[in-house]
């Protein structure tokens, strides 16, 4: 799940909590022994009236207090500029943060430290020992920090702010400083390529093309050209070979603006109005699954020229706006992506996907009365290619589905095991053609499988 994504805070927060978070100065593990052995032998010094020995106390318990002193008025000020090298990575991959810290107090900056503060879920470098930075104005007076991070789960994540450590020279006590703000790192679900390209839909008569010549009759093969080497030969136009005296093969008139619809299950029938952290883990883990579908499928049919309806079947997440809440099925306008951009516009969008509950019932009544049709079925008049990604449905998302089949050319749906055997009963039987998935590395082997010609895109 998306556990990097940002929860809102208080609007309010405590001015005195703020400035604690700033700007803090706290008794390193030496300055305590030193001071409670202070505070101990002053004790002691009462006891038997020893002035010598009071005296000693006296310097041990006013060491960290002066030491304190010494920091606080000497706080490392600095500015911080945060780049990511990418910005946007896929879980797994890796970005390289360049931190460029300038010195803005009026001595070195000696004795400290630095280290990053991220969100839970990305791992940083502990904290390290800051190099000599010159007084502000003088040569060197800022310095580079880099370190690589490696998200293992998609979201959005805040990076920073910078929190900078100084120390006395005796090591009784630190001062952490806070600079510069938090930088938002976009970790994207991973992407399986699938075979077939645009590029393939071109050369030959690979799955993607069975696929496009099945699901979009408006596609007729009413262009001839040579043959060139690589070309299939179940694709040669005799009648056009028998005019030119040499070997001619059709070549497809692609659509110019071919459509295809994705059905994601974001609501994980009713588990999702259990909050963060009470979704059960079966259920979590299906639903990255089907993110990281939807993000394949999705990438590779903008890819490919398409352009791409994405249904939500709980609240809408993928749209901007606070009124976009019943989802695509009950009255919400689908989110749309195309090429070119679409692709990247896509998995920033399911960086920070969730599972959300259901629409209430005055909701989707309301909806209704304001938009009888629904506006996944508004182009009914066309039957697009429709891939949906189920974990666990209800019998209210099935009925749904159901009523979106007539739409539908094919009508794909990747089932998890998650999903009951009645569901998949009813979906079948209205048309949809389940093809259950355990895993990512499934996907390729079902997209040949949906395709109608295992491995022909290399023939």
């Amino acid at each position: 799940m998306a556990s990097g994504v940002r929860e809102p805070g208080p609007v309010n927060a405590d001015w005195f909590t703020r400035l604690a978070a700033r700007f803090a100065t706290r008794l390193t593990l030496r300055g305590w022994v030193i001071l409670a052995a202070g505070v101990v032998l002053f004790a002691n010094a009462v006891l038997v009236n020893s002035r010598d020995m009071m005296f000693v106390a006296s310097l041990l318990i006013m060491a960290p207090l002066v030491a304190a002193g010494y920091v606080s008025l000497r706080p490392a000020r600095v500015e911080v500029s945060r780049v990511f090298r990418p910005p946007i990575v896929s879980v797994g991959g890796e970005s390289v943060i360049s931190l460029q810290l300038h010195n803005l107090s009026a001595a070195p900056l000696s004795n400290a430290w630095w280290a990053d503060t991220p969100s839970p879920g990305v791992e940083v470098p502990a904290a390290a020992i800051l190099p000599l930075v010159s007084r502000i104005g003088a040569t060197g007076d800022s310095v580079r920090l880099e370190y690589s991070v490696v998200p293992r789960h998609r979201g959005v994540y805040d990076v920073g702010p910078l929190r900078v450590s100084r120390h006395d020279p005796f090591g009784f006590a630190h001062s952490d400083r806070q600079a510069g703000s938090p930088h938002d790192l976009i970790v994207t679900p991973r992407v399986t390529p699938l075979p077939g390209s645009a590029v393939a839909q071109s050369n030959n008569d690979g799955s993607i093309r069975e696929l496009v010549r099945q699901t979009t009759p408006t596609s007729d093969e009413l262009i001839a050209r040579e043959y060139r080497p690589g070309d299939a030969l179940r694709r040669v136009n005799w009648p056009a070979t028998a005019r030119h005296g040499e070997i001619m093969v059709r070549q497809e008139e692609q659509r110019s603006n071919p459509e295809a619809r994705i059905v994601l299950d974001t609501t994980l029938t009713g588990a999702a109005g259990l909050g963060a952290g009470h979704v059960p883990p079966h259920l979590v883990a299906g639903f990255e699954l089907a993110i990281e579908l939807a993000a394949s499928v999705g990438v590779h049919l903008l890819d490919a020229g398409y352009r791409l309806e994405v249904i939500e079947l709980g609240a809408s997440q993928l749209l901007p706006g606070d009124q976009q809440t019943l989802g695509g099925m009950h009255g919400d306008v689908p989110a749309t992506f195309r090429a070119p951009g679409g692709d990247r516009a896509l998995l920033e969008a399911l960086a920070s996907v969730v599972p959300v509950p259901w629409p209430a019932r005055g909701a989707r009544l309301s909806a209704k009365r304001r938009a009888p049709v629904r506006a996944a079925l508004r182009n009914a008049q066309l039957s697009l290619p429709t891939f949906a990604m189920l974990v666990t449905v209800s019998d209210a998302d099935v009925d749904d589905l159901v009523a979106l089949v007539r739409h539908c050319e094919p009508a794909i749906a990747f089932v998890q095991r998650t999903v009951s055997g009645v569901a998949r009963e009813r979906l079948r039987d209205a048309g949809w053609r389940c093809l259950e998935l355990a895993a990512a590395d499934d996907l390729v082997d079902a997209w040949n499988d949906v395709s109608g010609d295992r491995g022909a895109n290399h023939d």
